[in-house]
């Protein structure tokens, strides 16, 4: 394509600005995505209400009040992957981010086999954010525990909580599924003010309970709760499950490159923003959740995690309040992973890349929209809790699995970003370019190859810990193998059935007549378009 056709083709087109085609697509997806909206996309993917609210109970209860530290580690770890990020979102503005980065890194073959890591790993990460439902409807009201009725145990690892979280995660399923068909606008628009909420309820519950303190913040210093045996370093490595879990998904700013308003300027630093507020906001919520529980030694924090917390120290209503936000929360969280995995399927699909995409690359010329793919995503997700209905390790074995193949996949894109720098040290290893200001792309200068590498050191080590076997993560029962081994068994199946497709249909020719090899755009030539909030 020539220059002047790239500079036509980011010009906007009516009153709705359509992606612009010098990526090598046809513009079909439309801009209505701002900066805080892209903001709003990653940081309720990580949305520290909801996973912190899921997950508090299980880190304590591993790791006992010390299991803190494992917060500002994985944040560090992740920062450099975010940085890492940032850099290729301001080179390759592309829906199916982490597909589109690895095969212009490593080639199609990596690249989709990345893509088809990161699309399973997404299905199953909506489930697990939909099953967050359970650890706060039921304790807003008691008629939310269907299963069993108000008088059942509604704790997730009970029987009658699990089979309650798998009705009530279909139910939510229901709903954001129809919310991303609308249109991006209304997916922006609600995850926008779902992200208001939370931020502003994170600041009130962090106050509250600051404010209401049993102990100093000293607490995070001792292993208080822990009831294990043996060494700690063990029970420290599982207890990281909480934060490994919370910190992943601030690369869905780049999901959304293609509708986002100069993307090459604002996916780098909502992706990193949305990082860093939720590093900070979430160390902050685990400190004061600590400091003002009633008791860490009497079970009751480890059972019920901060929803307890709330209830105990506020009273019944306050702390229905409170949870009321972070009820939004689980539902801006749940929309906005549905939204990145439906753009992740699209954006193979329409390189042929995927079965059925001649279905799955349609966009509705309505709503502007990738419809099917929405659908798809919300329908595996629930088939992927209907078939564990009876698992009472659903919970922590989805939350574990789901994250253990978003770091799979992160490494699809890290690892040949590294063998890329140190091939062509001496350029950095990515093309420089401009902005849609004419300002220079985000980048990381000479740094840029010690970053990498050690981001791609982190992910190896934190893969190995999230899959290593488990019994209190995969295998309640204590007794069942294969559950124990689920994780590398499920990641073993799924490799083996993408490469029979990938081997079968010849993908690698397919994609790489399809597949555009693009660097960088010219500064535009009209003055850019004024973006919406």
């Amino acid at each position: 394509m020539r220059r002047s056709e790239l500079t036509a083709a980011s010009r906007p087109v009516g009153d709705i600005t359509t992606s612009p085609a010098p990526v090598g697509y046809p513009p079909e997806l439309r801009r209505g995505v701002g900066g805080f909206a892209s903001f709003a996309a990653g940081f309720s993917f990580v949305s520290i209400l909801t996973t912190v609210f899921q997950l508090f109970g299980l880190g304590f209860g591993l790791g006992g009040a010390a299991f803190f530290w494992t917060w500002p580690l994985v944040f560090a770890g992740q920062l450099l992957v975010a940085l890492c990020f940032a850099e290729l979102a301001a080179r390759w503005p592309l829906s199916g981010a982490i597909y589109q980065w690895s095969s212009r890194l490593s080639g199609t073959t990596v690249g989709w086999f990345t893509g088809w890591i990161m699309i399973i790993g997404q299905i199953l990460t909506v489930a697990a954010a939909a099953i967050a439902a359970q650890a706060v409807l039921p304790g807003i009201w008691s008629g939310f525990q269907i299963v069993g009725g108000p008088g059942a145990d509604p704790s997730i690892v009970s029987p009658t909580g699990a089979h309650n979280a798998v009705l009530l995660g279909c139910l939510l399923l229901v709903i954001t599924t129809v919310v991303n068909i609308l249109g991006i606008r209304q997916m922006a628009a609600a995850t926008s003010a779902g992200v208001a909420v939370e931020i502003v309820g994170v600041i009130a519950l962090v106050l509250v309970l600051f404010f209401l303190p049993e102990r100093g913040p000293q607490v995070v210093a001792h292993t208080t709760g822990w009831a294990g045996g043996g060494g700690y370093f063990g029970a420290f490595l599982a207890s990281s499950l909480m934060a490994a879990y919370v910190m992943v998904g601030f690369d869905s700013a780049g999901e959304l490159a293609e509708e986002t308003h100069s993307p090459r300027r604002t996916t780098p630093r909502t992706i990193l923003r949305a990082l860093v507020t939720s590093g900070v906001g979430g160390a902050a919520l685990i400190v004061s959740g600590l400091m003002a529980a009633s008791s860490l030694t009497d079970g009751k924090l480890a059972a019920g995690g901060l929803s307890w917390v709330l209830t105990d120290r506020l009273g019944a209503v306050v702390g229905r309040l409170l949870l009321c936000c972070v009820a939004v929360a689980v539902f801006a969280c749940t929309l906005a992973v549905q939204t990145s995995g439906a753009r992740m399927m699209y954006s193979m699909a329409r390189e042929g890349a995927l079965p059925g995409h001649r279905y799955l690359a349609k966009v509705s010329a309505r709503t502007g929209t990738p419809i099917i793919t929405s659908i798809v995503v919300g329908a595996g997700a629930a088939i992927a809790l209907l078939v564990n209905v009876r698992q009472s390790a659903i919970f922590t074995a989805l939350s574990s699995l789901c994250i253990a193949m978003l770091y799979l996949a992160y490494l699809g894109v890290t690892l040949p970003l590294l063998v890329v720098r140190i091939r062509q040290r001496r350029t950095g290893g990515l093309p420089d370019g401009v902005d849609e200001t004419g300002r220079p792309l985000f980048s990381l200068g000479r740094g840029g190859t010690v970053i990498t590498a050690l981001a791609v050191l982190y992910q190896v080590g934190m893969t190995v810990n999230l899959l290593w076997p488990r019994a209190e993560i995969y295998d309640l029962t204590g007794g069942t193998w294969w559950l124990r081994w689920s994780a590398l068994l499920f990641i073993g199946l799924c490799l083996v059935a993408g490469a029979a497709y990938f081997l079968a249909r010849g993908l690698n020719r397919r994609i790489e007549l399809r597949h555009v090899s693009h660097t960088h755009v010219e500064p535009p030539s009209v003055e850019p378009v004024a973006e919406p909030a």
